[in-house]
């Protein structure tokens, strides 16, 4: 019983880190419960019953998630967002109509139709670079020669 409980603990723990990318943590507070009652159970502190390796399970799962969840949390909202690169910065096109930072234009590159704004008024006919890129959408500014 003791194997199979820290067997099934460190498979959940896995799964939970290396496929999952720890996105579901419920698995992985069920992992922990289910170690350490294999562990209780393997050193002889609790009986190697089934209702007993139920309990162990529940009651351990329950505290790890009581005593992990704040500082997990805490941990998850101490990353902080990373500027995005992108093989777009620096390429140059002409601008088909005006933009600015309430005007937007539009320009198709590599099948995309792609949204287009500006810090500043830039007019049509303009060549402008792209100096940030966010999903469906590139901020240009003029081209500098």
């Amino acid at each position: 019983m003791a194997t199979i409980l820290i067997f099934v603990g460190l498979a959940l723990l896995a799964i939970e880190v290396a496929v999952l990318g720890f996105s579901v943590v419920i698995l992985f507070f069920i992992g922990i419960g289910c170690l350490l009652t294999g562990v209780l159970i393997f050193f002889g502190i609790l009986p190697a019953t089934l209702s007993s390796a139920l309990s162990g399970v529940a009651v351990l799962t329950i505290a790890s998630a009581a005593g992990l969840w704040k500082p997990l949390k805490k941990m998850q909202n101490s990353v902080e967002p990373e500027e995005v690169t992108s093989d777009l910065i620096g390429h140059s096109f002409v601008l088909d109509s005006d933009v600015s930072h309430t005007q937007y234009g539009l320009h198709h590159f590599s099948g995309i139709e792609w949204k287009v704004k500006s810090e500043s008024e830039i007019a049509a006919g303009t060549e402008v670079e792209i100096v940030k890129t966010e999903v469906g959408e590139l901020t240009v500014a003029a081209k500098r020669n």
